[in-house]
């Protein structure tokens, strides 16, 4: 009877190690269901013009089954062009919205429903091209999504009376500002060259690269057997190295004129004549405008802001561009001839 008993016990005690046994090494499978909350955009890329307005889609799906979530976070940022970093635009939770930077007062969520988080741009500058950002946070759950901002515009190679390849990038940021247009991006360019852009110098970008696009391969330009495209000097140091630039710009709100004179100007005189007709002298970037977006034609040299001459033909013929459309540079004479016209432009605000 004893010796039965202590079997018993014995076997008692070995099935409680193997439960606790079992207990511990117990294996726990999750069913996973997918995102309860995704972010889309109905657009890949929205295009507008300088000055014009935008809205950049962005829509919310959200599980039916969460609970209303007022602290829902919704946040708009605009990434660099080499995506390394993120500029904030907006960001909007509950009833508390804050705009930053160059985009104060000029942003808002279109807001047509409690998923609607598509950001409305108004009054476009040159620099509001590139990719944005929207993010939703709500609670452990997050979304996003990227739209693309283009504009319509042309973009044209640029370098300063000191001739060429002197510019380092952030000279070259310059050289585009005062022309009234900014440093042209890689798929500014590459449209650029779609559309029959060729040109052998090399031009820094926005992405700080520094490219040049051929149509018409030949030895000087990389090799005549080589294919057309756009070649590649790849990064550069922006501080040390120096290049042409591409700038980019796009429609403007004024208007750009040649002003009839009885007689030709030095570069003085041109600055004078604007200025006494309540205008300024006409950049660069105003006249390229003026030629691709509105079609200004015009078979007179005049000077410009930046001291060089040319002139506009969207109309190619005998003795004024006759083989193609195009701005006609000049070079950049001394400034004290008297022997060229003017263009000016007229701010309308």
């Amino acid at each position: 009877m004893i010796w039965v008993l202590m079997c018993v016990l014995i076997s008692l005690s070995v099935a409680d190690e193997v439960d606790t046994d079992l207990e511990h090494s117990r294996t726990i499978y999750v069913t996973e269901n997918g995102p309860r909350l995704s972010v889309l955009s109905q657009q890949a890329k929205v295009v507008s013009q300088r000055g014009g307005n935008a809205t950049l889609p962005c829509t919310i799906q959200r599980d039916q089954a969460m609970p209303p979530n007022r602290k829902m976070r919704i946040k708009w940022t605009k990434l660099t062009s080499d995506y390394l970093k993120e500029v904030d635009v907006f960001v909007a939770m509950d009833y508390h919205k804050r705009s930053y930077g160059r985009f104060y007062g000029r942003v808002h969520l279109q807001g047509s429903s409690p998923l609607d988080a598509s950001l409305v741009i108004t009054d476009i500058t040159l620099e509001d091209y590139g990719r944005y950002k929207c993010e939703v946070i709500d609670g452990l759950e997050d979304g996003t999504t990227v739209v693309s901002l283009d504009l319509q515009g042309v973009l044209f190679p640029y370098s300063p009376r000191l001739g060429r390849y002197n510019l380092n990038f952030y000279e070259a940021e310059r050289a585009c500002r005062d022309q009234d247009a900014v440093v042209a991006s890689f798929d500014q360019l590459y449209d650029a060259w779609r559309g029959g852009l060729d040109w052998c110098n090399a031009g820094w970008l926005s992405d700080g690269s520094v490219q040049y696009p051929i149509t018409n391969p030949r030895e000087p330009c990389g090799g005549k057997n080589t294919m057309p495209g756009v070649r590649n000097y790849g990064l550069r140091e922006k501080e040390k190295n120096h290049f042409d630039v591409f700038c980019f710009t796009s429609n403007y709100k004024g208007r750009f004129y040649y002003l009839i004179q009885p007689s030709k100007l030095t570069y003085e005189e041109a600055v004078g004549a604007c200025l006494n007709d309540g205008a300024e002298i006409a950049k660069v970037g105003q006249m390229y405008a003026a030629w691709k977006l509105l079609g200004y034609d015009r078979c007179d040299a005049g000077w410009l802001a930046d001291g060089s001459v040319r002139y506009p033909i969207s109309r190619p013929r005998r003795r004024c561009s006759p083989t193609e459309a195009a701005v006609r540079f000049s070079g950049f004479p001394d400034k004290k001839h008297k022997l060229y016209g003017v263009y000016c432009f007229k701010c309308q605000y």
